[in-house]
């Protein structure tokens, strides 16, 4: 299970998935960070319908990556669903130094509905590896804290290169 936690962009800079900071996966995530929405209390409440938006779709967590739960899960970031078209250009056409290898992405864990709106009430970043019985890289999954969420919003998409080489900084 997922021990590892993100707290603030300088945790980026100890992350590897492979290479070097995953920079499709910043993009992802700045995206995310941006789509959500957090309140002053820190909660983070869905604003998609995470079985048809996006490209998102639930995950079973059959491989038993993340905690067993009551919650459901659902995965978003993978390029070739259908339905990911609706992402920004910025993170589905990214420009080419940005691109990855369509293996990165963001798990979260949705509670119950409270007042018509559902909480997450755990995000994670991770690596898709394809394998059938464990999709799910877990020496790559991290959980993502929403002060590293607050943080990555920050930066717009006309000043994104900067979260991108401040991320990469140092390695």
């Amino acid at each position: 299970m997922v021990k590892k936690k993100l707290n603030s962009i300088n945790d980026l800079r100890n992350i590897d998935f492979d290479w070097s900071v995953p920079k499709h996966s910043l993009l992802l995530l700045h995206w995310f960070a941006n789509v959500i929405y957090i309140d002053s209390q820190n909660n983070i409440w869905l604003t998609f319908d995470p079985n048809t938006n996006y490209g998102s779709h639930h995950y079973g967590n059959f491989d038993g990556l993340l905690e067993p739960s009551g919650y459901q899960y659902f995965t978003v970031g993978n390029l070739n669903e259908d339905s990911s078209v609706e992402l920004p250009d910025y993170v589905a056409q990214p420009k080419r130094e940005y691109k990855g290898r369509n293996s990165d992405r963001i798990i979260f864990r949705v509670g119950q509905q409270i007042t018509g709106r559902r909480r997450i009430d755990r995000v994670y970043l991770t690596q898709h590896k394809g394998a059938p019985e464990s999709p799910y890289d877990p020496d790559h999954t991290y959980e993502v804290t929403t002060n590293l969420l607050r943080e990555i919003r920050e930066f717009g998409t006309e000043n994104f290169d900067s979260l991108l080489i401040h991320s990469v900084s140092q390695r």
